[in-house]
Protein backbone atom coordinates (compact mmCIF):
# COMPACT_ATOMS: atom_id res chain seq x y z
CA UNK A 1 0.00 0.00 0.00
CA UNK A 2 3.17 2.32 -0.17
CA UNK A 3 3.13 3.95 -3.35
CA UNK A 4 7.02 3.72 -5.65
CA UNK A 5 7.48 7.90 -4.86
CA UNK A 6 7.13 6.90 -0.84
CA UNK A 7 9.11 3.81 -1.25
CA UNK A 8 11.91 5.55 -3.22
CA UNK A 9 12.23 8.27 0.24
CA UNK A 10 12.16 5.02 2.66
CA UNK A 11 14.31 3.27 0.61
CA UNK A 12 16.69 5.66 0.45
CA UNK A 13 16.70 6.46 4.54
CA UNK A 14 16.47 3.06 5.40
CA UNK A 15 20.10 2.04 3.46
CA UNK A 16 21.85 5.42 4.86
CA UNK A 17 20.96 4.86 8.58
CA UNK A 18 21.84 1.29 8.14
CA UNK A 19 25.40 2.46 6.30
CA UNK A 20 26.01 4.74 9.30
CA UNK A 21 25.97 1.66 11.71
CA UNK A 22 27.44 -0.24 8.83
CA UNK A 23 30.35 1.85 7.57
CA UNK A 24 33.14 0.76 10.23
CA UNK A 25 32.54 -3.22 8.45
CA UNK A 26 32.67 -2.18 4.98
CA UNK A 27 36.27 -0.15 5.54
CA UNK A 28 37.43 -3.54 6.80
CA UNK A 29 35.81 -5.46 4.39
CA UNK A 30 37.65 -3.66 1.29
CA UNK A 31 40.85 -3.34 3.12
CA UNK A 32 40.53 -7.70 3.92
CA UNK A 33 39.73 -8.04 0.15
CA UNK A 34 42.71 -5.85 -1.51
CA UNK A 35 44.96 -7.35 0.74
CA UNK A 36 47.46 -9.57 -1.60
CA UNK A 37 45.89 -8.83 -4.56
CA UNK A 38 46.69 -10.98 -7.60
CA UNK A 39 49.52 -12.81 -5.36
CA UNK A 40 49.67 -16.18 -4.30
CA UNK A 41 48.29 -17.57 -1.31
CA UNK A 42 50.96 -17.26 1.19
CA UNK A 43 53.85 -15.15 -0.05
CA UNK A 44 52.36 -11.56 0.87
CA UNK A 45 52.30 -9.80 4.59
CA UNK A 46 49.00 -9.87 6.05
CA UNK A 47 48.62 -6.41 7.93
CA UNK A 48 44.51 -7.75 8.25
CA UNK A 49 43.96 -10.74 9.36
CA UNK A 50 40.32 -11.24 10.68
CA UNK A 51 37.63 -8.77 11.26
CA UNK A 52 38.09 -8.00 14.60
CA UNK A 53 42.11 -7.39 14.46
CA UNK A 54 41.61 -6.02 11.24
CA UNK A 55 39.20 -3.20 12.87
CA UNK A 56 42.32 -2.71 15.40
CA UNK A 57 45.28 -2.55 12.66
CA UNK A 58 42.60 0.13 10.89
CA UNK A 59 42.72 2.34 13.80
CA UNK A 60 45.87 2.01 14.47
CA UNK A 61 46.71 2.98 10.95
CA UNK A 62 44.11 5.68 10.78
CA UNK A 63 42.65 6.48 14.81
CA UNK A 64 39.25 5.65 15.01
CA UNK A 65 37.88 7.86 13.04
CA UNK A 66 39.35 5.42 10.21
CA UNK A 67 36.71 3.23 10.75
CA UNK A 68 34.32 5.52 9.05
CA UNK A 69 36.18 6.51 5.78
CA UNK A 70 34.22 7.09 2.84
CA UNK A 71 31.32 7.80 4.87
CA UNK A 72 29.98 10.25 2.84
CA UNK A 73 30.54 8.77 -0.01
CA UNK A 74 29.12 5.43 1.04
CA UNK A 75 25.73 7.66 2.18
CA UNK A 76 25.40 8.95 -1.07
CA UNK A 77 26.06 5.53 -2.49
CA UNK A 78 23.28 3.74 -0.62
CA UNK A 79 20.95 6.92 -0.50
CA UNK A 80 21.26 6.54 -4.63
CA UNK A 81 20.95 3.25 -4.90
CA UNK A 82 18.83 1.90 -2.52
CA UNK A 83 16.48 4.66 -3.14
CA UNK A 84 16.21 3.35 -7.17
CA UNK A 85 16.30 -0.17 -6.08
CA UNK A 86 13.06 -0.42 -3.36
CA UNK A 87 11.30 2.19 -5.72
CA UNK A 88 11.86 -0.44 -8.91
CA UNK A 89 10.92 -3.29 -6.55
CA UNK A 90 7.87 -1.32 -5.60
CA UNK A 91 7.19 -0.49 -9.20
CA UNK A 92 7.10 -4.25 -9.52
CA UNK A 93 4.81 -4.70 -6.87
CA UNK A 94 2.22 -2.49 -7.92
CA UNK A 95 2.25 -4.11 -10.94
CA UNK A 96 1.63 -7.57 -9.91
CA UNK A 97 4.96 -8.75 -11.41
CA UNK A 98 6.05 -10.35 -7.83
CA UNK A 99 2.69 -12.52 -8.03
CA UNK A 100 4.12 -14.48 -10.57
CA UNK A 101 6.78 -17.64 -10.00
CA UNK A 102 10.00 -16.32 -9.97
CA UNK A 103 9.05 -12.87 -9.61
CA UNK A 104 10.31 -11.37 -6.69
CA UNK A 105 13.25 -12.44 -7.71
CA UNK A 106 13.37 -11.06 -11.28
CA UNK A 107 12.28 -8.06 -9.94
CA UNK A 108 14.49 -8.02 -7.29
CA UNK A 109 17.72 -8.35 -9.62
CA UNK A 110 16.42 -5.86 -11.90
CA UNK A 111 15.71 -3.21 -9.65
CA UNK A 112 19.09 -3.63 -8.27
CA UNK A 113 21.27 -3.69 -11.59
CA UNK A 114 19.37 0.16 -12.20
CA UNK A 115 19.98 1.00 -8.60
CA UNK A 116 23.93 -0.17 -8.80
CA UNK A 117 24.51 1.71 -12.60
CA UNK A 118 22.71 5.03 -10.50
CA UNK A 119 24.48 4.70 -7.51
CA UNK A 120 27.91 3.10 -9.29
CA UNK A 121 30.33 6.86 -9.48
CA UNK A 122 29.76 6.96 -5.67
CA UNK A 123 30.63 3.25 -4.70
CA UNK A 124 33.84 4.30 -6.93
CA UNK A 125 35.03 7.06 -4.76
CA UNK A 126 33.84 5.33 -1.58
CA UNK A 127 36.05 2.28 -2.40
CA UNK A 128 39.19 5.23 -3.31
CA UNK A 129 38.68 6.81 -0.09
CA UNK A 130 38.30 3.32 1.68
CA UNK A 131 41.80 2.17 0.68
CA UNK A 132 43.67 5.21 1.59
CA UNK A 133 46.10 4.46 4.51
CA UNK A 134 49.65 5.27 6.06
CA UNK A 135 52.06 3.61 3.50
CA UNK A 136 53.39 0.85 5.88
CA UNK A 137 49.49 -0.47 6.24
CA UNK A 138 48.57 0.10 2.52
CA UNK A 139 46.65 -2.16 0.22
CA UNK A 140 45.65 -1.84 -3.33
CA UNK A 141 46.15 0.88 -5.28
CA UNK A 142 46.67 4.04 -3.63
CA UNK A 143 44.58 7.05 -5.32
CA UNK A 144 45.24 9.52 -2.56
CA UNK A 145 42.09 11.61 -2.87
CA UNK A 146 42.00 14.40 -0.14
CA UNK A 147 38.50 14.36 0.36
CA UNK A 148 34.79 13.10 -1.70
CA UNK A 149 34.86 16.11 -3.53
CA UNK A 150 38.22 16.66 -4.69
CA UNK A 151 37.91 13.11 -5.87
CA UNK A 152 34.69 13.24 -8.14
CA UNK A 153 36.94 16.06 -8.96
CA UNK A 154 39.92 14.35 -9.74
CA UNK A 155 38.26 11.52 -11.55
CA UNK A 156 36.10 13.74 -13.80
CA UNK A 157 38.93 15.50 -14.76
CA UNK A 158 41.45 13.04 -15.60
CA UNK A 159 38.71 10.72 -17.28
CA UNK A 160 35.88 12.72 -17.72
CA UNK A 161 31.96 11.34 -17.08
CA UNK A 162 32.60 7.87 -18.53
CA UNK A 163 35.33 7.71 -16.08
CA UNK A 164 33.21 8.54 -13.03
CA UNK A 165 31.38 4.97 -14.22
CA UNK A 166 34.37 2.92 -14.49
CA UNK A 167 33.83 -0.30 -12.58
CA UNK A 168 30.01 -0.56 -13.31
CA UNK A 169 30.25 -3.94 -14.94
CA UNK A 170 30.87 -5.43 -11.57
CA UNK A 171 29.03 -3.05 -9.82
CA UNK A 172 25.77 -4.55 -11.70
CA UNK A 173 25.93 -8.25 -11.26
CA UNK A 174 27.07 -7.61 -7.66
CA UNK A 175 24.27 -5.80 -6.33
CA UNK A 176 21.72 -7.55 -9.03
CA UNK A 177 22.43 -10.71 -7.67
CA UNK A 178 22.78 -9.46 -4.14
CA UNK A 179 19.07 -7.72 -4.39
CA UNK A 180 17.42 -10.76 -5.88
CA UNK A 181 18.90 -13.42 -3.17
CA UNK A 182 18.18 -10.28 -0.31
CA UNK A 183 14.52 -9.64 -1.60
CA UNK A 184 13.34 -12.89 -2.03
CA UNK A 185 14.67 -14.41 0.95
CA UNK A 186 13.82 -11.59 3.33
CA UNK A 187 10.18 -11.85 2.05
CA UNK A 188 10.13 -15.45 2.10
CA UNK A 189 11.72 -16.11 5.49
CA UNK A 190 9.51 -13.35 7.06
CA UNK A 191 6.33 -15.05 5.85
CA UNK A 192 7.43 -18.68 6.67
CA UNK A 193 8.16 -17.54 10.38
CA UNK A 194 4.94 -16.00 10.79
CA UNK A 195 3.16 -19.14 9.17
CA UNK A 196 4.77 -21.42 11.30
CA UNK A 197 3.80 -18.86 14.42
CA UNK A 198 7.43 -18.29 15.88
CA UNK A 199 6.49 -14.89 15.66
CA UNK A 200 3.60 -12.18 15.09
CA UNK A 201 2.79 -11.36 12.05
CA UNK A 202 3.97 -7.55 11.43
CA UNK A 203 6.40 -8.09 14.53
CA UNK A 204 10.30 -5.88 14.61
CA UNK A 205 11.28 -10.30 15.58
CA UNK A 206 9.55 -11.48 12.78
CA UNK A 207 11.45 -8.57 10.71
CA UNK A 208 14.46 -9.67 11.80
CA UNK A 209 14.55 -12.93 11.56
CA UNK A 210 13.76 -12.79 7.86
CA UNK A 211 16.90 -10.36 7.76
CA UNK A 212 19.15 -12.46 9.23
CA UNK A 213 18.11 -15.21 7.24
CA UNK A 214 18.55 -13.13 4.17
CA UNK A 215 22.00 -11.60 5.39
CA UNK A 216 23.54 -15.66 5.57
CA UNK A 217 22.34 -16.06 1.57
CA UNK A 218 23.41 -12.87 0.51
CA UNK A 219 26.61 -13.24 1.72
CA UNK A 220 27.67 -16.92 0.54
CA UNK A 221 26.00 -15.61 -2.95
CA UNK A 222 27.78 -12.18 -2.90
CA UNK A 223 31.25 -12.92 -2.05
CA UNK A 224 33.03 -13.68 -5.54
CA UNK A 225 30.87 -10.42 -7.16
CA UNK A 226 32.22 -8.04 -4.24
CA UNK A 227 35.80 -8.95 -4.05
CA UNK A 228 36.15 -8.43 -8.16
CA UNK A 229 33.85 -5.28 -8.26
CA UNK A 230 36.52 -4.04 -5.05
CA UNK A 231 38.95 -5.24 -7.25
CA UNK A 232 37.73 -3.25 -10.12
CA UNK A 233 37.17 -0.08 -8.81
CA UNK A 234 40.22 0.15 -7.14
CA UNK A 235 42.77 -0.42 -9.86
CA UNK A 236 44.81 2.05 -11.28
CA UNK A 237 43.94 3.09 -14.77
CA UNK A 238 45.70 4.56 -18.01
CA UNK A 239 45.40 7.68 -19.31
CA UNK A 240 42.84 6.69 -21.48
CA UNK A 241 40.85 5.41 -18.24
CA UNK A 242 41.81 1.44 -19.01
CA UNK A 243 42.82 -0.97 -16.37
CA UNK A 244 46.26 -1.33 -15.77
CA UNK A 245 45.51 -4.65 -13.78
CA UNK A 246 42.05 -6.26 -15.09
CA UNK A 247 40.65 -5.79 -19.05
CA UNK A 248 37.16 -6.38 -17.11
CA UNK A 249 34.52 -8.70 -15.16
CA UNK A 250 35.52 -11.83 -17.02
CA UNK A 251 39.36 -11.30 -16.91
CA UNK A 252 39.42 -10.26 -13.07
CA UNK A 253 37.58 -13.49 -12.36
CA UNK A 254 40.43 -15.27 -14.44
CA UNK A 255 43.21 -13.78 -12.87
CA UNK A 256 41.93 -13.85 -9.13
CA UNK A 257 41.32 -17.88 -9.98
CA UNK A 258 44.24 -18.42 -11.08
CA UNK A 259 46.66 -16.09 -9.24
CA UNK A 260 45.12 -16.65 -5.97
CA UNK A 261 43.31 -19.41 -6.25
CA UNK A 262 39.12 -19.92 -6.14
CA UNK A 263 39.21 -19.10 -2.40
CA UNK A 264 41.06 -15.58 -3.54
CA UNK A 265 36.96 -15.37 -5.25
CA UNK A 266 35.87 -15.52 -1.78
CA UNK A 267 38.73 -13.30 0.22
CA UNK A 268 37.37 -12.09 3.42
CA UNK A 269 33.71 -13.27 3.81
CA UNK A 270 33.70 -13.37 7.12
CA UNK A 271 34.46 -9.60 6.97
CA UNK A 272 31.65 -9.89 4.07
CA UNK A 273 28.92 -11.40 5.97
CA UNK A 274 29.93 -8.77 9.30
CA UNK A 275 28.76 -6.01 6.93
CA UNK A 276 26.51 -7.58 4.42
CA UNK A 277 24.72 -9.28 7.62
CA UNK A 278 23.82 -6.77 9.75
CA UNK A 279 23.38 -4.15 7.08
CA UNK A 280 20.83 -6.45 5.75
CA UNK A 281 18.96 -7.00 8.73
CA UNK A 282 18.86 -2.95 9.34
CA UNK A 283 18.29 -1.69 5.79
CA UNK A 284 15.14 -4.34 5.40
CA UNK A 285 14.19 -3.44 9.04
CA UNK A 286 14.26 -0.15 8.54
CA UNK A 287 12.23 -0.32 5.39
CA UNK A 288 9.58 -2.72 6.45
CA UNK A 289 9.06 -0.63 9.54
CA UNK A 290 9.73 3.02 7.67
CA UNK A 291 6.20 1.43 5.30
CA UNK A 292 4.67 0.23 8.17
CA UNK A 293 4.54 3.98 10.06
Amino acid sequence: GVPPAADLVLGATAGCLACFITNPLEVVKTRVQLQGELQAPGTYPRPYRGVLRAAVAVCRADGLRGLQKGLAAGLLYQGLMNGVRFYCYSLAEDAGWTGYPGGTVTAGAVAGAVGAVVGSPAYLVKTHLQAQTLSAMAVGHQHNHEGISSAFKSIYQQHGVVGLWRGVTGAVPRVAVGSAVQLATFASAKDWVCEHQWFRKGSWAAVLAGGMVSGVAVAVTMTPFDVISTRLYNQPVDADGTGKLYRGFLDCILQISSKEGLLGLYKGIGAVYFRLGPHTVLSLFFWDKLRNM
